[in-house]
This record gives structure tokens, C-alpha cells and sequence, in this order.
């Protein structure tokens, strides 16, 4: 798996008014509910953390590299035909998880297979009830479409007996193929990675002096996991203090986001200058809120989503209402990866192993785009499948 990157990065937007804004932030105890307590941070100095800070801004700026060559497979089996796919979507409210389907639609058009999306409406009870039923038509795969398929561990070992293979798109922590639970890969993007890089621009964009909320879905075990090793990132740097680490449901996001936002903002006021969310469906749902307050749609807070880069995160973003940067998954190219695994799979082939490496996107380097869609995958993929 190739990673190299050619192009120069695009400049970094700093904002040095963060800098005089935190006079002093809390650090969180551990509770999901956003209590916090603890010492001052330190606003001395030029950096809050320089070794810290400047592996950071390196870091951000080789991911906000646009010009990527296409670094995945090549070659492969030619098309199998006559296959039914069904995807069994968490909800279809979140944008990665609709993004995703799309594009397993599309390639499924060109490769020439039939396509079954199975909305499980954010519920343990319907993503259930959805994945029985994607068993009982007995198709030729199954997508887990953003779920944890320990959740339907029944469904997926009735999958097993009937030999239907299961991918998965973002199911389990780590990309690739996993044994427990079965799935023949997982595609997303490294969850490390994402993290990681979603804390380094918040050190790297705050001169690493910075107090920070993160928004989560505990709910879900890769969420979950990407918001702790998000957490990890951030205490990298002394002067970055987490002021709350917030729990909010997925499916709930709309109804409870603008809510517990107001309360933040009343909490903690200018000490807020950053936040970091698994998804950006939840600043959509927190911009009403920041506009009540009068808070500026520039920032601060200067707000990333570590996924799922939807268009609606990218008009925020060129916009400048609510949202700084994201961290997008290339949700087209993973949905054509989906269908190439699939086919892999029906060939009798292992896994391609392919991971997409991570992306920062900012006003500075979107170009008015409003999804990250790299160049080279279509053609690449229809010249494995001979379409």
C-alpha cells in the first residue's frame, strides 16, 4: 500500500486570535457527559507544546495535499455477473452512510449486479430487523453499512452458514479483513490515522494552546474508539485542554446537538476555542445554536469533523458557518471499493488490502468542491473489472 504524496500543501489557516482567547481552560475527569475540572492551562510562550506543534503542522500539511495519484489496486478478477448485493445502512440520516450506498450504486450499475438498500433507521431493533431480512433474501453479499455486526451477531452467523459474505463499511475498528466477526474486509479509511491527523490540526491550528469539546457516538464501538484515540492525540500537547467529551447519539443528533451546544457555550464561553466530532452531521446540527449566540460563523470555535466529509460539511466549510475542516472519507471511491471486494470475493480472491490514505479539507484547499472525491479510482477499477 503506497501512501507518497507529490504535491506542495496548500497553506495552513492559522488562527492567532485563538491564542489570546484561552485564559484558562478545565481538563475533563472522564465522564461522557462534558464535566471538567482541574487545572489551568498555560498560555506562555509561543507554543503551547513546540516539538508537539511543529510534528503537527508537518503532519496537516501533507494531508491537505490535494493532487493524490491513485496508490490502489491495479489488478484483479474481471467482472463476475448476475450478483444482488444488499445494503443494510445504519441510517440513512448520516451522510457517510448514505454517501457510501451512492457510490455502491454507481459502481454496481457498471459492473453490472443489482443493488438493495435496507435502511435500519439508527435502532439496535431495526438495524436487526434490517439485517434479517438482507439474510433472508439470500443475496450474493451483504454490506454492514456503518454498524457494529456484533449488535446482529444472530443475522451475521446465519450469513456465515448460508456462505453469503459480508464487507463492511466502517463495522469494525481496523480496515482489511477481520475473523471476529466474519466479514471478508472492512473498508474505511485507518481510524489511527483520522484521529490522529483530527488532533494534530487543532494543535497545529491553535499554536498549541487550545480548550476543546468533543462530540461522540458511544453508541457505536469504531465511533467510539475514534473519539478515544482522538482524546489520546490532543493530550500530546500540554497546552490542548479537553473541556468536555460529549456523547450524543447518531440518530439523536438532531434533536439533542443545538441543545447541549447552547450549554457549552454558556458553560465554558471564550475558553471553547476547538471541537472535535466523529461525524460532521453533528455541526450541522450545532450551527442554530452558535447563530443564537451570536457566535461568528468563522469561529471560534474552530470546529473539524474527523468524517464523514458529506456536502454539507463542505459548504460549511467554503462557507465559513460552523466548521473549519474535515477529515473526509472518499465516500464514492469506497462504495466502487465495496462492489471490487465483492468481486473478489465471488472470484475466489482475497482482499485487495487497499486503504485510502487520510485528507484534510479546508476552505484553503476545496476549491469550492463539495465532496473529496480523488482522481484515477473509476477508471482503474472498470479496467480490473473489464467494463
Amino acid at each position: 500500500m503506497h501512501r507518497d504524496r507529490t504535491v506542495t500543501p496548500g497553506p495552513l489557516k492559522t488562527r492567532s486570535v485563538a491564542t489570546a482567547l484561552l485564559a484558562a481552560a478545565t481538563v475533563l475527569t472522564g465522564c461522557e457527559r462534558g464535566s471538567s475540572s482541574g487545572p489551568q492551562a498555560s498560555t506562555t510562550g509561543p507554543s503551547g507544546c513546540p516539538a508537539v506543534q511543529a510534528r503537527a503542522q508537518a503532519a496537516v500539511g501533507q494531508a491537505q495535499k490535494t493532487a493524490v495519484p491513485w496508490n490502489g489496486p491495479t489488478s484483479g478478477p474481471s467482472a463476475t455477473s448476475g450478483k444482488t448485493i444488499v445494503y443494510v445502512a445504519q441510517t440513512m440520516t448520516n451522510p457517510g452512510v448514505a454517501g457510501v450506498a451512492k457510490g455502491v450504486r454507481a459502481a454496481a450499475r457498471i459492473i453490472g449486479w443489482n443493488v438493495r438498500v435496507i435502511d435500519g433507521g439508527g435502532t439496535p431493533a431495526g438495524i436487526e430487523a434490517a439485517m434479517s431480512e438482507a439474510v433472508a433474501l439470500k443475496p450474493s453479499g451483504i454490506v454492514i453499512g456503518g454498524f457494529d455486526p456484533g449488535s446482529t451477531s444472530q443475522q451475521v452467523a446465519r450469513a456465515d452458514v448460508a456462505r453469503i459474505p459480508l464487507v463492511g463499511w466502517h463495522a469494525v475498528a481496523d480496515p482489511g479483513p477481520s475473523r471476529r466477526p466474519r466479514l471478508f474486509t472492512n473498508v474505511t479509511t485507518d481510524v489511527e490515522d483520522v484521529a490522529r491527523v483530527s488532533g494534530q490540526w487543532v494543535i497545529a491550528n491553535s499554536n498549541g494552546h487550545a480548550g476543546v469539546v468533543v462530540f461522540t457516538d458511544a453508541s457505536i464501538p469504531f465511533a467510539k474508539n475514534k473519539s478515544e484515540l482522538i482524546r489520546k492525540e490532543l493530550a500530546t500537547c500540554p497546552g490542548v485542554k479537553l473541556l468536555a467529551y460529549e456523547n450524543i447519539p447518531i440518530p439523536d443528533a438532531s434533536s439533542r446537538t443545538s441543545r447541549e451546544i447552547s450549554a457549552l457555550l454558556a458553560r465554558f464561553e471564550s475558553r471553547w476555542t476547538h471541537s472535535v466530532a466523529i461525524n460532521d452531521l453533528y455541526f450541522a446540527d450545532a450551527a442554530p445554536a452558535f447563530r443564537a449566540a451570536g457566535t461568528k460563523g468563522s469561529g471560534p470555535p474552530f470546529n473539524i469533523g474527523a468524517g464523514d466529509g458529506d456536502p454539507s460539511a463542505f459548504q460549511r466549510i467554503n462557507n465559513e458557518q460552523y466548521q473549519a475542516a474535515t477529515v473526509p472519507e472518499p465516500l464514492s471511491l469506497q462504495g466502487w471499493q465495496i462492489v471490487d471486494e465483492f468481486n473478489r470475493a465471488f472470484s475466489g480472491r482475497p482482499a485487495s488490502g487497499y486503504v485510502a490514505p487520510v485528507h484534510i479539507t479546508t476552505a484553503d484547499n476545496s476549491h469550492g468542491a463539495t465532496t473529496w472525491d480523488p482522481s484515477g479510482y473509476r477508471e482503474a477499477y472498470r479496467k480490473i473489472w473489464g467494463t
